[in-house]
């Protein structure tokens, strides 16, 4: 495994370990910085600069900016929901496991 690679797998089982600790909102944030840090490496393969170092803004950046799957499109754009007042998600859906399909697409193309 390279440095990124761990670093996206530091990330993830951070989540992993916050979602454990019933602490849902800190497993959405590391499976946000872990997407960040693969949007980041596959952007620099492909020598697209940098749109933003924000994992946010990446996000958003990947959906037109790469040859994403409809399937990880959605999975990118879920990871930018905000939380409603009670600090939910209004949707139904596993944002670790849709950071790690992403993540791991970015990491073979």
């Amino acid at each position: 495994m390279n440095a990124v690679e761990l670093e996206i797998q530091r990330e993830l089982d951070a989540a992993l370990n916050a979602r454990a600790n019933q602490n849902e909102g800190r497993a959405r944030v590391c499976a946000r910085r872990a997407a960040g840090v693969a949007i980041r490496e596959y952007l620099s393969r492909k020598e697209i600069p940098l749109p933003s170092r924000s994992a946010h803004t990446l996000l958003i950046f990947i959906q037109s900016a790469a040859p994403l799957p409809p399937e990880l499109k959605t999975c990118a754009a879920h990871l930018t929901i905000r939380v409603t007042e009670e600090f939910k998600l209004p949707i139904d859906a596993d944002l670790v496991a849709e950071a790690r399909a992403l993540c791991d697409w970015l990491m073979k193309n």
